[in-house]
């Protein structure tokens, strides 16, 4: 093993050992309104990770209002960060659009939250995998 590949070795077990939160990512199908009941009826959710995560707020976000169905949101950016180590079902990638859920947090106000992902940063000489998501409430 290199001196590089142990010190990334390191730095990923530190980057792991400060994730606290678990996290949801997922995928979900459009929405579909049922004629018979008048009810908007959520998509198929399909799960891609759950597990430890880092969730925090990106520092300099100021947050974004905008006018999303009919109303105003404000669009907060955060950071997610996962196990580099973390496997992807074969063929799957991380797209913008899908969601991570904060499904347990030391903060209490954190869990339920769920994030819209914007991006994704891949690098093989990276101690986690981050991604770039907002939140639209």
């Amino acid at each position: 093993m290199s001196l590089l590949d142990a010190t990334l070795a390191a730095g990923r077990r530190e980057a792991e050992s400060r994730m606290r939160d678990t996290v949801r990512l997922y995928t979900q199908a459009a929405d579909v309104f049922d004629r018979t009941t008048g009810q908007t009826v959520p998509g198929a959710q399909t799960t891609l990770y759950e597990g430890v995560g880092r969730v925090k707020p990106v520092a300099q976000a100021s947050g974004v209002d905008t006018e999303a169905g009919e109303r105003e949101v404000r669009l907060l950016d955060y950071l997610v960060s996962l196990p580099w180590s973390v496997p992807l079902p074969p063929g799957a990638r991380v797209l913008p659009g899908m969601r991570i859920e904060v499904t347990t947090s030391q903060d209490a106000r954190m869990t339920g939250l769920v994030l819209w992902v914007t991006g994704a940063q891949f690098s093989d000489q990276a101690t986690a995998w981050r991604i770039n998501a907002e939140d639209r409430s």
